[in-house]
């Protein structure tokens, strides 16, 4: 394995271009396959917790018990179903607003480490763009959601969906703000924007570290994918199915589906930030001892998105001026009062 490791180490130092090259087509077919697959997962789940918090039975009505195979049947469902595209739409916004979503949502994998591989007593991080400001670059791109919301609501000649892209648009830019500064409090203790180098300074894990940011970035991430309590933009009850009302198919299955990527990602971006990341001893099992590290990352993000689920079972929906304000009026001005926190504790994590 060590010999494998310095050959294309070597092959990397003499064709950097190439070596480039292969590795970002590499990373970004087995990115979007783990992730979409990862997303179908999440889905599966959703609905299965749910119903059993819920005292009912889960979508089981193909694939047996547990209901696999009602994954692959909504699939197929939207695949082939009539494209619909209403009159009065606009139509070039229309149809790229869902790509648009897409796009933002592969952008934000790109630069998430996935794991690591435990291997000659060295974690080798499993990223396909190691940037420095990785952190920075994740945050940037999670924003590019709102862009697409607005464009799905504003193209579809619908006055319910335009109220749904204004609510929802509301409710991010106020929570992303909060989200931001929490992400400069971790990197502040990290001394580091890079996502791999804040996984490895977390001796004690940045959610004992600074619990207040914690608690503050995981109701901002709520906020931002659009979960209960927050869900203001697809409030059905009230607008009918917001912003994505004019869409059907394919075109609904993109919006639908980008929302439960972005909720693996921002599961696994907290497991980064606060919780340690793939961080936990290495099984001393052959070949478990290789993948341990993306083991207790998994454990980790499992926890993350159950308790997400757990949080959408147990609460009502919040009413648009309520959430703004709690953004606006509390979450920013503790997420700053956590920012002094980090400058004063942070010496000591260095």
């Amino acid at each position: 394995m060590d010999g494998i490791i310095d050959t294309i180490t070597q092959f990397a130092a003499q064709e950097p271009a190439i070596f480039a090259l292969i590795i970002g087509i590499i990373g970004a077919a087995v990115l979007s396959a783990v992730v979409n697959v990862g997303a179908m997962l999440v889905i599966w789940a959703d609905r299965k917790v749910m119903s059993d918090f819920c005292n009912r039975f889960g979508p089981n009505r193909v694939g047996g018990r547990w209901g696999i195979l009602q994954l692959g049947a909504d699939a197929i469902k939207l695949f082939t179903k009539e494209d619909i595209i209403p009159a009065g739409v606009d139509k070039g916004v229309y149809v790229w607003a869902p790509i648009i979503a897409s796009a933002g949502t592969m952008l934000v994998a790109a630069a998430i480490p996935f794991g690591a591989l435990h291997i000659g007593g060295k974690n080798y991080p499993l990223v396909v763009a190691n940037m420095d400001i990785s952190a920075f670059y994740v945050e940037a791109a999670l924003s590019i959601m709102s862009i697409a919301v607005f464009m799905a609501g504003y193209s579809s000649n619908n006055k319910y969906s335009i109220l749904g892209a204004f609510r929802g648009i509301a409710r991010m830019i106020a929570y992303e703000v909060p989200m931001g500064v929490c992400v400069i409090s971790v990197a502040i203790m990290a001394h580091s924007l890079n996502l791999v180098e804040i996984v490895e300074s977390q001796t004690v894990w940045y959610a004992f570290a600074q619990p207040l940011g914690f608690v503050i970035f995981m109701i901002a991430l709520v906020t931002d994918l659009g979960r209960v309590p927050f869900d203001q933009s697809e409030a059905e009850e009230e607008i009918i199915c917001g912003y994505s009302t004019e869409y059907s198919g394919i075109r609904w299955g993109l919006l639908y589906f980008q929302e439960y990527n972005n909720f693996l990602l921002g599961s696994i971006l907290v497991s980064l930030l606060f919780l340690g990341g793939w961080h936990g001893p290495i099984i001393p099992i052959p070949l478990l001892d290789i993948v341990s590290p993306m083991i207790w990352l998994l454990m980790k993000v499992i926890i993350v998105i159950w308790f997400i689920i757990l949080i959408r079972a147990a609460l009502f929906r919040l009413r648009i001026d309520q959430v703004t304000d709690l953004g606006w009026k509390w979450m920013l001005p503790l997420s700053i009062l956590n920012l002094g926190w980090a400058v004063i504790v942070g010496s000591y994590f260095a």
